[in-house]
């Protein structure tokens, strides 16, 4: 086999890593919200112990960047689309770091009746989640503008943990009692919020990769 076709073959099974990772943290993100929607502690615990598996994959997208380049010495376009993955991998994993975070909060409630029905953060997972699966799409197809596209439903995402925030905080000035589980939904919140600028930081490497400059999309 030609070094070039030998190349992008490890390049296609270097996208297959990271697309596989991007799924596993769309499901974790996924879960960890239901969890906490639902008070759901078994689902929540799955999240906090599927976290090991996201991070072996992130290991393994590492092991593979790091060989290619130490093998093929890629130049140009080649070297940017690894040094992509490798960051968006970085960022995948951050990510699944913030779903374990809402997971351990649903842990933290479990005891506890909600002060009122959580219908914002439902909303607001809805959103990142398919900023996330979004982004991950335009990196599949290497599509830059829709990359800068996707990154703007980050705007609707930081309204909605704002709304969160203000009615959180009328909330805990209400009642007193409410201040400790006040508090874990809106850390719930902000952890959601923190995905979906990763997830606008995936598509500002995407840009990256395709035109060869970094572009502010935050």
């Amino acid at each position: 086999m030609a070094i070039r076709s030998q190349f992008d073959e490890r390049l296609n099974e270097l996208h297959q890593q990271l697309l596989t990772m991007g799924t596993m943290v769309e499901e974790a993100v996924y879960k960890a919200v239901k969890s906490l929607t639902d008070k759901d502690v078994n689902l929540a615990k799955s999240v906090v112990e599927y976290d090991k598996a996201i991070n072996d994959a992130e290991i393994g997208i590492e092991k593979t960047c790091f060989t290619l380049i130490a093998l093929q010495q890629p130049v140009g376009s080649d070297l940017r689309r690894i040094a992509t993955t490798l960051k968006v991998a970085t960022d995948l994993e951050r990510m699944a770091d913030h779903a374990v975070s809402i997971a351990k909060t649903t842990l933290s409630l479990k005891d506890e009746t909600y002060a009122k029905p959580l219908i914002d953060i439902p909303k607001m997972g809805q959103l990142v989640q398919a900023i996330v699966r979004d982004s991950l799409g335009a990196y599949i197809q290497m599509d830059h503008e829709a990359a800068v596209e996707i990154a703007k439903q980050d705007d609707i995402i930081d309204d909605y943990f704002n709304i969160i925030f203000t009615d959180l905080i009328e909330l805990m000035g209400k009642d007193k009692n409410i201040i400790s589980q006040g508090t874990h939904l809106l850390l719930a919140a902000q952890y959601l919020e923190r995905i979906g600028d990763y997830a606008t930081n995936i598509c500002e490497w995407i840009v990256y990769m395709s035109v060869g400059k970094m572009v502010e999309l935050n």
